[in-house]
């Protein structure tokens, strides 16, 4: 496995070994011990979600207020432009933000500890995306950040994108803690 530390402190991209032949692929998508060492991910896994999205379709960013979750996240099917945005004032890297694609074809993975907003755009007709939760999802926690946010100027790769209501009514960073 290889582990590639981005500019958001502790946010990684890892690329677990992938063994194919002519049959197909085999690849170990965690792995609690290997993880620990290897990546510094020794938080324990709550929840497992998985979500299925059509092209241009914008989920997030999203983050919980105040049972924040680590996240696994990676592609099983499809691509899609991935994004961990740093909403922490007390940080060094607030308002920087990490994009990485990940694909059913580049087996990338996202690890994106408690804290930061998390979204993703589909890039491929249909996309399924599976993500690994350190706490329970709470809706009356939830909390979201404007996708455009002039703030952050996220390059997303495309523009014309389709959002629930929920997201097209975020608040940009600078009204976020307001």
């Amino acid at each position: 496995m290889n582990v590639i530390d981005t500019l958001l402190a502790g946010v990684k991209i890892i690329e677990p070994k992938v063994f194919g032949d002519h049959r197909g692929f085999f690849k170990e998508t965690f792995s609690a011990e290997r993880y620990a060492q290897m990546a510094g991910i020794s938080q324990t896994f709550v929840q497992d979600n998985h979500s299925r999205s059509r092209k241009g379709v914008l989920r997030g960013l999203h983050f919980q207020k105040s049972k924040p979750q680590g996240k696994l996240v990676s592609v099983i099917r499809g691509a899609v432009y991935d994004v961990t945005a740093d909403i922490d004032p007390s940080s060094a890297t607030y308002g920087q933000y990490v994009g990485v694609e990940l694909s059913e074809d580049n087996h990338r993975q996202l690890w994106i500890p408690p804290g930061y907003a998390h979204g993703f755009v589909v890039l491929s007709d249909e996309v399924d995306f599976v993500y690994k939760c350190t706490d329970y999802y709470d809706p009356a926690d939830e909390g979201g950040l404007a996708w455009n946010c002039p703030v952050l100027n996220i390059a997303w790769p495309l523009k014309d994108v389709q959002l629930s209501e929920k997201d097209k009514n975020h608040p940009g960073l600078k009204d976020l803690y307001a």
